[in-house]
């Protein structure tokens, strides 16, 4: 059996990481495009970096995208890369643009400019349903977003649906609801605030401060997900899949949870800041993935309360010896 070859975008992040494990099990030559910058980015991969094959590339450079697709000749390529967190999209409106928007279409035109049987899985987002018009939200719930990343990544989502029904190319997109872990970075609030319980729990810091606690997400495990994403592009047509848990909490929630899991109360610790509210609010995100569990037969592993646990005790471990020094 020939062995399958895989391009990552964005294979440097956190989904990036796992999803490079995860083929790199499944038996794959696994090849990652990563802009060339000035420092070293490859923390998430680091145990893993000598089983892929990296070549420099540039979501803003159709030549270089273009001229790597040619090169590796992959078999699947799952465009991860983005300007991805939501409060910097409002700052750089026109750099989330280019690079979560219309970087989408310059990898689909690398793929229909040398190979149109390569199999696509785009990133798409939960962002992208914002001023949710339905409870839950499936394949079928319209789209509102409210910040310039879910505009984004709503054209990438369409312009994968247009390059699949235009061009009949197997071209996938998971509309991935939050999804967390302990390589998240340090920007999300997910890790904001288990880096910030950590830090409380060590004497390091004395307090953490958020935005606003109301706001509910679906959250589940980085590493269940990235499942769905391959599952995606095994099936022997393309579709759009939601992929999240089904259950909703409340940011406050996540912060309760995090502080009882190193026995501590949150309420003395947690000052709830103005400067992190968002200028347009996403209040409740909450999936329905029941097309991904029928037809995919996904499901997630880890649940909400192993997440902040783990995410918790993760952070615990690589603080304490800053500590002990």
């Amino acid at each position: 059996m020939t062995q399958k070859t895989a391009l990552i975008t964005g294979i440097t992040g956190q989904d990036g990481s796992y999803l490079a494990e995860l083929l790199l099990e499944e038996g794959y030559r696994v090849v990652g495009m990563t802009r060339r910058t000035s420092t070293d980015v490859h923390e998430r991969i680091r145990h893993i970096a000598d089983q892929i094959e990296f070549y420099s590339g540039d979501l803003l450079d159709q030549s270089s995208i273009t001229s790597i697709v040619a090169d590796v000749r992959p078999s699947e390529i799952y465009n991860l890369a983005a300007q991805s967190f939501v409060p910097v999209s409002f700052t750089q409106p026109v750099l989330t643009g280019e690079f979560t928007a219309l970087g989408a279409t310059r990898v689909l035109e690398a793929i229909r400019a040398v190979d149109p049987k390569i199999r696509f899985y785009q990133a798409s987002s939960s962002e992208m349903f914002g001023k949710v018009c339905a409870v839950p939200q499936n394949e079928n719930t319209p789209f509102y977003p409210r910040s310039p990343y879910g505009v984004a990544k709503l054209y990438g989502h369409w312009i994968t649906v247009n390059y699949r029904e235009s061009y009949d190319l197997h071209a996938s997109s998971g509309i991935l609801f939050n999804h967390e872990s302990s390589r998240r970075g340090k920007e999300f609030v997910t890790r904001k605030i288990t880096d910030g319980v950590a830090r409380i729990k060590l004497g390091i810091d004395k307090e953490l401060r958020l935005g606003n606690l109301d706001a509910q997400r679906d959250w589940g495990f980085a590493g269940d997900y990235v499942r769905a994403m391959w599952l995606m592009l095994q099936q022997e047509t393309p579709d759009d899949y939601v992929v999240a848990t089904g259950r909703t909490n409340y940011v406050r929630e996540f912060v309760r949870l995090a502080f009882d899991s190193v026995g501590l109360n949150y309420e003395p610790y947690v000052i709830v800041d103005p400067r992190f509210y968002r200028p347009a609010e996403v209040d409740l995100l909450i999936g329905d993935s029941a097309k991904a569990r029928r037809v995919l037969g996904w499901e997630p592993a880890v649940t909400f309360e192993q997440l902040v646990e783990n995410m918790v005790a993760d952070d615990l471990s690589r603080l304490r010896p800053l500590v002990a020094n």
